[in-house]
């Protein structure tokens, strides 16, 4: 969907010092994207809402939110202060977890712990901008203000750091002034946006979802776009 076309936009924060993306993760390597995937940030949605994996509440949900319907934009925001030339770090943790008593192919319980590697990143800063029609990210907005089941960044353990939504504007350029106070233009941040077609893009994802309790998901073109130098 073309944000010019967009009915509303939604500016949301995920700030937080843990966060982790999977949209690679293969058994007990458990990696994270280095910015917010689709299925991330629907799966925060339908969580807030109180959508049962795999129930039809969740299919209306995914539906509704769908790529035809809602374009996502994410921004990495700064820490530092407007005009600073230090790059954004990317840092990223690997923690490990231990699970006793898993079954093995057998059916016979394994005495061996099992050991899986998790990625996170550390005090990561995204802002996030849905665009589409105002009904739908009205409902979107109510959601995560007042969420049924708990929000998370990736994981359990992602709790946010500061409240996700920060409002509803008639622009993106308005919805990024929420985000950002000092008033930058969205050129002067890194940016991963939905792209309009497959030349457009410089990736591709397979992060829009169809079911989460089937881990079904569709293949999403992707545009990610350095932030413009600084002429200073």
């Amino acid at each position: 969907m073309s944000t010019e076309t967009a009915h509303a936009f939604l500016a949301l924060m995920l700030d937080a010092p843990l966060m982790s993306f999977g949209h690679s993760s293969r058994f007990q390597r458990r990696t994270t994207a280095l910015h917010p995937t689709r299925s991330a940030l629907l799966g925060m949605v339908c969580a807030a809402a109180g959508a049962d994996k795999g129930s039809a509440a969740e299919a209306a949900w995914l539906e509704r939110l769908g790529e035809a319907a809602v374009a996502v934009s994410v921004l990495a925001i700064p820490r530092q202060p407007a005009g600073s030339r230090q790059p954004v770090p990317v840092l990223r943790l690997e923690d490990y977890h231990t699970v006793l008593d898993t079954r093995r192919a057998s059916g016979a319980i394994s005495k061996d712990a099992v050991v899986s590697h998790r990625q996170y990143l550390l005090d990561a800063r995204f802002g996030v901008i849905l665009a589409g029609p105002r009904a739908t990210l009205d409902a979107v907005a109510a959601a995560l203000r007042n969420p049924q089941w708990g929000i998370w960044f990736g994981r359990k353990s992602c709790i946010p750091a500061a409240p996700v939504v920060r409002g509803l504007a008639s622009s993106q350029p308005k919805a990024l002034r929420m985000l950002d106070p000092d008033g930058r233009a969205i050129e002067e941040f890194d940016t991963v946006t939905d792209a309009a077609t497959f030349a457009d893009g410089t990736d591709t994802l397979m992060d829009a979802p169809v079911s989460f309790a089937t881990r079904q998901f569709r293949p999403r073109r992707i545009a990610a776009r350095p932030r413009e130098a600084s002429s200073g």
